[in-house]
């Protein structure tokens, strides 16, 4: 029973990356866990092969049963980008927020390292081992956001005091490409907008323009590590009531104070809730800021920028403008002049609608 998929013509073929039992314990013992397994299910899988059948990039994660042991999680990677030593650096960092205080998996080690390279078949493959938690929230609410922001602040405060840095790239840096919005999509179609009402497209570049300038000046302040992906798909309950964060698989190095704001905007517009009808995305926003202010109070000068950096975020978000059955892609591509014009002028609104940083209580 262990792990042996056959589904697919491609394991069939013996295309798919697969493990035994003696891999397993080989690994248990190198990682220094001696017990018996009692069963192994997939947590996981990333299917390259299913793009490539020649390729050999792996993402696989699995949980393991023992006697007499906690659970525990072996993850399997092998990707563009990734390095034996970023995987160490981001399981590092993990142990350092664990060290400090913070809810998060006890990771093992082998020969002093969090990670290490194994050859298993034909494939070459980095591992990492750590203890399974339970507890994994499923949405927010307010009162989880709120402890969300404080965790957060938790890890930034650790990561700032211990001069900590993973050396990678994240998700959440408005002045790269990034998960959430694209002042660069926009620009992209200057051709095809610009005939359409020029003097608008020129008052949406000279806001956004304005808007990149003030969030620059936190362009050259010190970056730290982040865990760079914190959303209830990462986050558990543990048994002492405290919130904990698992997966570090997109921790880099960020200014903290775009990951603050970019964290707190994702949460409050991208996950699950309780009842979506219900859901205030201002109330979220509000109570993760809460949160993170009570552990890391923000300055002056973080809070004269914010108004900007959320004009930025929401008038170019990626899911208006390439993703969703009504994005402006879409409208671009199908000539639909109707439908563009009320992006422009839609995205003219939000860019300049400037919020006033929340006030806490």
């Amino acid at each position: 029973k262990i792990l042996k998929q056959q589904t697919s013509f491609l394991a069939k073929r013996g295309k798919m990356f697969e493990i035994d039992i003696n891999n397993l314990y080989k690994i248990l013992t190198d990682f220094g866990i001696d017990s018996k397994i009692q069963s192994v299910s997939e947590l996981q899988r990333h299917h390259y092969e299913k793009q490539d059948s020649q390729s050999k990039e792996v993402r696989l994660i699995i949980k393991i049963e023992l006697d007499n042991h906690p659970s525990v999680v072996v993850r399997f990677k092998n990707e563009k980008g990734v390095t034996l030593s970023l995987v160490e650096r981001q399981s590092r960092f993990a142990n350092l927020l664990l060290e400090n205080g913070v809810e998060t998996p006890k990771q093992y080690k082998c020969e002093g390292n969090f990670a290490k390279w194994y050859t298993i078949g034909a494939y070459h493959v980095i591992v990492t081992v750590e203890n399974f938690v339970s507890g994994q929230l499923a949405f927010v609410d307010a009162k989880i956001a709120e402890a969300t922001g404080k965790l957060l602040a938790q890890t930034h405060n650790i990561a700032e005091k211990a001069a900590f840095h993973v050396n990678g790239s994240v998700l959440f840096d408005p002045l790269q490409e990034n998960d959430l919005f694209s002042v660069s999509v926009f620009r992209q179609y200057e051709k095809e907008l610009m005939p359409l009402d020029a003097a608008l497209y020129k008052r949406i570049k000279k806001q956004s323009e304005k808007c990149l300038q003030k969030i620059s000046v936190f362009q050259y302040e010190p970056r730290y590590a982040v865990q760079g992906d914190i959303s209830n798909c990462n986050l558990y309950k543990a048994e002492n009531g405290e919130i904990g964060l698992f997966d570090f698989n997109r921790s880099g190095d960020n200014n903290l104070y775009f990951d603050a704001i970019m964290q707190a905007i994702f949460e409050a517009r991208l996950m699950d809730y309780p009842d979506k009808a219900q859901h205030h995305e201002d109330a979220i926003l509000h109570a993760f800021l809460t949160g993170y202010h009570s552990q890391r109070p923000f300055s002056g000068t973080q809070k004269k920028a914010y108004p900007y950096f959320y004009a930025l975020i929401t008038a170019f978000w990626k899911a208006d403008l390439l993703y969703d059955e009504n994005s402006l892609l879409k409208a671009i591509k199908t000539n639909d002049k109707e439908n563009i014009r009320k992006w422009l002028k839609e995205i003219d609104r939000r860019v300049h609608t400037l919020p006033d940083f929340p006030a806490f209580d």
